[in-house]
This record gives structure tokens, C-alpha cells and sequence, in this order.
């Protein structure tokens, strides 16, 4: 017989439960940063993982030795793309220094009158219509300490990112070997081969994903650098590499290489006429840069997203989609490994549930 009691505790059993799983996901929300630190050192520690083995079975290191050389080889990769766009930094600041802001400004009006006359558009006052707006008087003093700020604020978070970032894959390298066996000591005996079968497969997935994105990448890096010495871009291959690097951030990335590219090409043109050069040479730029993305896009990324990973292209595109609404960019890039290592686990330790067959049944 039901009675109010029973009814009662059952409603603060509910309660309760919300009110705990509410409270578990606001906390995860307030330490997402910390959350996807660890996923990048994860995923870094995979991607050392065959240098790890090498520098262990082959040059007889130790485990902090081994961990120590493969953060050094990792910083001085993170080093070396830094200076790789030294010189193209000191290009274009060159080529900014030589610009000459009245001839732009004529040849820019005279741009306008051209595509006003072309398209019969009553002429607009573009003076007028910021004046109207008020939108310079947003770019007062106030505009450009606040920028200096969030730039500080960035490098900051930037610095400490990394530093964390690198501390977290040092242990996860260094200490593998225990975390494994403390992992089979936590969890019962009777799950120690779902365990093993776990690392096996992830380690497995996502070193076809990463070999595959290295050669996706590769691939976008040639047309890329072909386009730009096409149309005989300054510093066409520090932008092609550039442009390529951007293309690991998913969708997005693309979009912004070829914006970049377009504004950079225009810079190394600076001093020639707008109308007849720089105009003209960029719009080439970005044809070719688009068709390549329609390459990239929809020949090489489908195969390397569903068929390196084995799940569908729309599932990889809502996780995508969903990882960069909550934790940004950052939330791009890592969602397909991270995504890929939960359904492995969940199919090695849930492979009865209905929604997580469905989900693993590629897998």
C-alpha cells in the first residue's frame, strides 16, 4: 500500500538526486578550463607515446627521463613554430611602413565610385554615416586600454595554459605505467580485461585520427602553397603552413585561413594600384583557397573524421558543434579523440545498453 510517507521519500529521494547531479554539473562547468587542460595533456601523452617506447626500449631511459626529453622535444617544436613566423612578422611590418595612406585612400575612393557606377548605387558618405553611428567615438582611449588589457589577460591565460599543460603531460608520461595499475586496483578484478581491451582500442583510433589529420593537413599545406606560388605570394610558404595549422580547428579554422590569407596578400602588395593588382590577385587567392576547402571538405575530412574514428560524419559534426558552444575553441579540437575514447569505454563496459550499441555499433 502507498502511502503519503512512501510518497514523500520518494519525492526527496528525487530531490535529492537532482539537486546532487545539479550540483556535479556545476562544478564541472566551473572547472571546464581544468577539464580540457586534461584532455590536451591526454591527448598529447598518446601522441608521445611511440617516442616515449622508443627512448625506453631502445635508448634504455627512464621513466623521467623519457617524459623529460619528449616535453623538451614538445617545447621546442611549440618554439620553433613560433620563429617560423618571425620573418613573415618582419614582412609585412615592412611592408606596412612603406604604405602611403593617401594613395590607398584615393585609390580606395576611386574603387568605390567604380562599383557605385557599375551597380548604379546612389553614393553613400561613409564619413556621415560613422559620424551618424558614433561608432569612432567608441575607439577613444578607453577602446584602446581595455584592448591592451584583454591582450595582457590573454598572454597570461595563454602562459599559464600552457605551463599547466605541460606540467599535467609530464606525469601522465612519466607515470602511466601506475596510473594503469591504480586504475586496475580502483576498478573490481572482473573488469580488468574491459580495461586493457579500453586502452587498446583508444590507443588504437586515435592513432589512425592523428596520422589521418597529419596527412589531411599535409594535403591542404600543398594546394595551399601551390595557390599562393600560383599567383606569386610573398612568404608563400610560412602562410600556407599557417593557413594548414588553422585547419585543425574544425569548420572554423578554414574560414579564418583564407581570411588571413586574403589580408596578408594584400599587405605584401602594398604600393601597387588596388584597382588592377592588389584587388584582382587577392580575389584569385581566395577562389583558389575556397577550392580547396571544397577539396579538403568534402573529399579528405569526411574520410578522415567517420573513417579513421568510425562514426558518422553528421555525429562527428553535432559533437563538434556542441564541444566548440562549451568550451570554445579549444572545445573544437579536442571533441572527436575525447569523443571517440567515451565510446569506446562505454562499449567495453555498457555494450548491452541500447543507446550506446547504436552509437558504437561502427566501433
Amino acid at each position: 500500500m502507498i502511502t503519503s510517507k512512501i510518497i514523500s521519500n520518494g519525492i526527496l529521494r528525487a530531490l535529492s538526486t537532482i539537486l546532487v547531479v545539479g550540483a556535479i554539473l556545476y562544478f564541472l562547468y566551473e572547472i571546464q578550463t581544468v577539464i580540457v587542460y586534461l584532455c590536451i595533456s591526454l591527448i598529447l601523452c598518446l601522441i608521445a607515446n611511440p617516442l616515449v617506447q622508443f627512448l625506453k626500449n631502445k635508448l634504455k631511459f627512464g621513466n623521467s627521463l623519457a617524459a623529460a626529453t619528449t616535453l623538451i622535444v614538445f617545447i621546442l617544436l611549440l618554439v620553433g613554430f613560433i620563429f617560423l613566423f618571425v620573418p613573415l612578422i618582419i614582412s609585412q611590418a615592412n611592408n606596412l611602413s612603406l604604405l602611403d595612406t593617401n594613395n590607398l585612400q584615393n585609390q580606395f575612393m576611386q574603387t568605390e565610385r567604380s562599383i557605385e557606377a557599375y551597380f548604379n548605387i546612389q553614393h553613400v558618405d561613409l564619413n556621415k554615416m560613422l559620424k551618424d553611428s558614433k561608432i569612432t567615438s567608441a575607439f577613444g582611449i578607453g577602446y584602446f586600454t581595455g584592448f591592451i588589457n584583454s591582450l595582457i589577460n590573454f598572454l597570461a591565460n595563454m602562459g599559464m595554459g600552457l605551463v599547466s599543460v605541460f606540467f599535467i603531460t609530464f606525469f601522465f608520461i612519466k607515470d602511466q605505467d601506475a596510473f594503469k595499475a591504480s586504475a586496475r586496483r580502483i576498478l573490481p578484478d572482473s573488469n580488468e580485461d574491459k580495461i586493457i581491451n579500453s586502452i587498446t582500442k583508444i590507443n588504437h583510433l586515435l592513432t589512425r585520427y592523428f596520422i589521418g589529420l597529419l596527412l589531411q593537413l599535409t594535403v591542404v599545406f600543398i594546394l595551399y602553397l601551390i595557390v599562393l606560388l600560383i599567383f606569386g605570394n610573398q612568404n608563400a610558404f610560412v602562410i600556407a603552413f599557417l593557413c594548414a595549422i588553422l585547419n585543425i580547428i574544425p569548420y572554423i579554422g578554414p574560414i579564418i585561413g583564407t581570411i588571413l590569407a586574403g589580408i596578408l596578400t594584400m599587405i605584401s602588395m602594398i604600393g601597387s594600384d588596388f584597382q588592377s593588382e592588389i584587388l584582382p590577385k587577392t580575389i584569385y587567392v581566395l577562389i583558389g583557397f575556397l577550392l580547396v576547402q571544397a577539396i579538403d571538405n568534402n573529399i579528405s575530412q569526411p574520410i578522415i573524421s567517420s573513417k579513421s574514428v568510425n562514426s558518422h560524419p553528421l555525429e562527428i559534426f553535432l559533437i563538434t558543434l556542441i564541444s566548440g558552444i562549451t568550451f570554445g575553441i579549444v572545445g573544437m579540437i579536442i571533441a572527436i579523440p575525447v569523443y571517440t575514447m567515451l565510446k569506446v569505454i562505454l562499449k567495453e563496459f555498457f555494450p548491452n545498453n541500447k543507446i550506446v550499441s547504436v552509437l558504437t555499433e561502427r566501433i
